[in-house]
């Protein structure tokens, strides 16, 4: 934990800024917030994050960053590793992650790994929204990176889904939103307990 000051990083991975992986991550944080937590939004929209290209260069450098100069990626890596806690959102793509939060969480793990585990013991946890199917298999992906790099997954009262196609449709998913705000608590607790 950084100082006495806890900070959640969420990185939204959809093309549509403000859409329902936005809108859902915003009911997390807003738990958060209420228990004093600070928090910020990154909307991955528009940024152009090239996938791991196996370069290995941070085993080498072992610098905390990526050898890649492309639009955001340390930038994200570095707010990642900056805060106490992380929330990945995605929407779900032909039933995974969208490729912009996939290229950021491949790599954001190889400079983990190449730095003796940055995200470790970090408070982590994901967000996905949903048209109809797939959602699962998205949720999972993005907590393959959490339990990969050691951190500390906190639960909610369902998995954390949300259903809706377009824009603010997830604010019809009664379930959802109250998942979401178990979410927060739930992480808010886990972080408190771990910088006591």
């Amino acid at each position: 934990m950084h100082g006495n000051e806890l900070k959640v990083v969420a990185l939204n991975g959809s093309a549509r800024k403000g859409g329902n992986t936005a809108i859902l991550l915003r009911y997390v944080l807003g738990e958060l917030e209420k228990e004093g937590i600070k928090t910020e939004l990154v909307e991955l929209s528009g940024a152009k994050i090239h996938g791991c290209l196996a370069c290995r260069q941070c085993s080498k450098k072992k610098d905390g960053r990526c050898a890649q100069t492309d639009d955001m990626g340390n930038v994200y890596i570095e707010k990642m590793e900056q805060a106490d806690g992380i929330l990945l959102g995605s929407p779900t793509y032909v039933a995974d992650i969208s490729p912009e939060i996939k290229a950021l969480i491949d790599r954001a793990c190889l400079v983990s790994k190449a730095n003796d585990g940055m995200f470790r013991r970090k408070v982590g946890a994901a967000v996905v929204a949903v048209r109809r199917a797939g959602a699962i298999h998205a949720f999972d992906a993005l907590n393959h990176f959490f339990l990969i790099n050691e951190m500390i997954v906190p639960g909610s009262s369902y998995w954390n889904i949300g259903i809706g196609l377009e824009p603010g449709d997830v604010e019809k998913d009664e379930e959802a939103v109250r998942t979401m705000k178990v979410l927060g608590k739930n992480m808010a607790w886990v972080l408190k307990k771990l910088s006591n």
